[in-house]
């Protein structure tokens, strides 16, 4: 009788003094949430724990006030008013038998020092890496040593609040022990700078004192980046082998990364999964040390030919984790179908950029765990299951009718298109979102399993007809139309449009209607969609103009790391960009532009003038059965609710938030939901 091999993903993995129960390590990741939710961070945490990971991490750790991240919030550990946070955090981690790390940071010339005002420093005399008027000082000796004392307290602090793995942060170039690597930043002429070993001298101090200070109670895990992408004026992957030959032996565990932040975490639409493969193969083998690496692991095939081939040891995830906290345990019970698989759209990222608790398109109980007690894989039953109509299947209503579903409810699910999937089927057919697709997958997977739902499709509903079954709730899930007058940010009533040039929305474009010819496109929506209607468009042939009032392509994209590269692909593909500008009128076969710093007038001869402006929710439903409540009691019908765009047009994210939100609402809102937080004491 054959034994069955066990899967290389749940091998327990020794490091330092501690073992891996598995493969699964959640690196660290911002949330938005650090040192101002700490009740919330810890519940999202134990969520991961919970959901299997081995090994759940911090964000980047502040070791000290003379490199905080203002207006970013992330952890705090700078002094022992910090531990009870933490231990709210490891505690929750311990409790489903997963190991805690902490990643400290000092990140010197990355950060202004808003709050604090003590002038940043670096390893020379520099500007900042961010936009402001400031730079940073040249660290004398006396610096050097005080950075290393504050991390060695930082360390003794995380041992307190009974962290297992400290991190030694070296990576993404927010750190000051990156600085002191790199070239680009290192200048210095002292025992500090120039050749290689000096630039490594402080990484290796600090990972030395950590090594004495943990004393074998925990493990010291390096995060580091192996490339920094900078060409020959940065670190590069020869010099990390070069770094290894000097300081390979000395952490637990190696946690490798690429580049900066946005090299790191790149979106589905400009990378891969498994990107990073190409700069860490080969280094496992410099070392006998166990290996992190991360490159969006969706697939476990692509997870296990990682171990097998000997590329890593640890299967390290962020957004991974984000989007299925669960997925080592469904891995584990051989549930593969049912993970819910990363899209790489980094929404989870902007979270960091805005301040905000992080949140997920995938996985709407992100950030909620603590807040509104939502849980990835579980709701609470309702007592007794009532009959729920879901009128519009895109991504508010597919999650409206599988979390319902879920808690029990004979639910009814209709959809006036041929297709599951709403303005996500549509979008996901656009060049490079592809991966978005899950979404409606992932819903439609469960849905079909659950033998309480049901869904018909090319199915209009009409309030006579809603009334006519016998439905205790109604979601008025129908989504939203992009308005064709020019109405969004800039032009609050609609413009002239005389009708010499053809005038589309991208539900137009999106329904199969390609523009041709001479194209203008106003994008005044500033996420993503305009970049990739553009770029849509300039692939068929057009010749396009993408006018914006800013002054770069796509900006809210900067939330996600991606505008740099929209900017540069609309550019490579022959998409002419009128920056500081908004089209006002069309006239006598042209559109009028204004430019909205001078004021001053451009005419383009155009056929097609594209709107990526405003939207308006299809709500005729959520308007026409409240206006009949007399009729509500025969009928046996208690709410009805617009969700999703329906409600107010937003992005994905918030419409698959709100379906959730409509499920758990069935027995009436949780009101106390936004009061729940860890005010500041006095």
């Amino acid at each position: 009788m054959s034994v069955p091999r066990l899967d290389p993903l749940l091998e327990a993995v020794p490091f330092g003094p501690l073992v891996a129960r598995n493969r699964f390590w959640q690196v660290p990741h911002c949330n938005g949430m650090g040192y101002r939710d700490p009740s919330m961070l810890a519940a999202m945490r134990g969520v991961k724990a919970e959901g299997g990971w081995a090994v759940v991490s911090t964000e980047e750790v502040e070791i000290h006030p003379s490199s905080e991240i203002t207006p970013s919030i992330e952890g705090r550990i700078w002094d022992e008013a910090d531990i009870p946070a933490h231990r709210l955090v490891t505690d929750a981690i311990h409790r489903h038998g997963a190991l805690a790390a902490i990643e400290l940071v000092h990140s010197g010339m990355s950060t202004p020092n808003y709050w604090s005002r003590v002038p940043p420093m670096g390893p020379s005399h520099q500007p900042l890496r961010t936009f402001a008027p400031v730079q940073a000082r040249e660290m004398t000796k006396a610096d050097i040593a005080d950075l290393r004392s504050w991390h060695r307290g930082a360390v003794r602090r995380s041992l307190q609040a009974e962290y297992d793995v400290v991190y030694v942060y070296a990576g993404h170039s927010l750190t000051t022990l990156q600085h002191f690597l790199s070239p680009r930043y290192n200048h210095r002429t002292d025992e500090y700078g120039g050749s290689l070993p000096n630039r490594v001298r402080l990484l290796r101090e600090v990972l030395e004192e950590t090594l004495e200070e943990v004393a074998g109670t925990a493990a010291v895990a390096c995060r580091i980046a192996v490339d920094e992408l900078y060409g020959d004026g940065g670190t590069t992957r020869e010099h990390m082998e070069e770094i290894l030959a000097i300081i390979g032996e000395l952490p637990d565990v190696w946690d490798f990364m690429v580049g900066e932040w946005a090299d790191d975490s790149v979106t589905s639409r400009f990378g891969p999964e498994g990107g990073q493969e190409e700069y860490v193969r080969g280094l496992k083998a410099l070392t006998s040390k166990p290996v992190i690496g991360v490159g969006r692991f969706t697939s476990p095939e692509t997870m296990r030919r990682m171990v097998r081939q000997g590329i890593l040891d640890f299967i390290g995830a962020a957004r991974p984790s984000i989007a299925d906290p669960f997925l080592p345990a469904k891995i584990a019970a051989g549930r593969e179908d049912d993970i819910r698989e990363c899209i790489g759209c980094n929404i989870c990222v902007a979270g960091d950029w805005t301040s905000s608790p992080i949140r997920c398109t995938q996985n709407p109980s992100m950030g909620e765990e603590w807040r509104r007690r939502w849980h990835p894989e579980t709701i609470r039953p309702l007592r007794p299951p009532e009959r729920v109509l879901v009128v519009g299947a895109g991504p508010a209503g597919l999650e409206a009718a599988m979390s319902a579903g879920r808690r029990g409810c004979e639910v009814v699910l209709v959809e006036a298109r041929g297709e599951l999937g709403g303005r996500v089927a549509a979008e996901s057919r656009l060049p490079g979102l592809e991966a978005w697709r899950r979404v409606v997958d992932y819903r439609v997977g469960q849905i079909e399993r659950l033998p309480t739902v049901a869904y018909y499709l090319a199915s209009e509903m009409t309030a006579d007809e809603a009334l006519t079954h016998g439905f205790g709730h109604i979601a008025v899930a129908t989504g939203a139309v992009w308005r064709r007058g020019g109405v969004g940010i800039h032009h609050r009533h609609p413009i002239p449009l005389d009708g010499s040039v053809a005038v589309f929305t991208p539900d137009d474009l999106m329904g199969g209607t390609l523009a041709k010819g001479r194209v203008v496109l106003f994008d005044d929506d500033h996420y993503y969609l305009g970049g990739v209607l553009a770029e849509l468009l300039a692939r068929a042939g057009a010749e396009v103009t993408l006018v914006t009032a800013e002054a770069e392509v796509s900006p809210w994209t900067r939330n996600t790391m991606e505008q740099h590269r929209v900017h540069r692909r609309l550019l490579e593909g022959g998409v002419d960009i009128l920056a500081h500008s908004v089209v006002t009128a069309t006239r006598a076969g042209e559109v009028v532009v204004e430019h909205v710093v001078t004021g001053g007038l451009d005419r383009r001869p155009a056929d097609v003038l594209v709107l990526v402006t405003g939207r308006l929710p299809n709500d005729g439903l959520a308007r026409d059965l409240p206006a009949r409540t007399a009729e509500w009691p025969a009928a046996g019908l208690r709410s009805v609710r617009a969700i999703g765009d329906a409600f107010a047009p937003g992005a994905i994210v918030g419409a698959v938030w709100d379906g959730r939100r409509f499920a758990e609402e069935l027995d009436g809102p949780d009101d106390a939901a936004l009061f729940r937080r860890n005010p500041a004491a006095i």
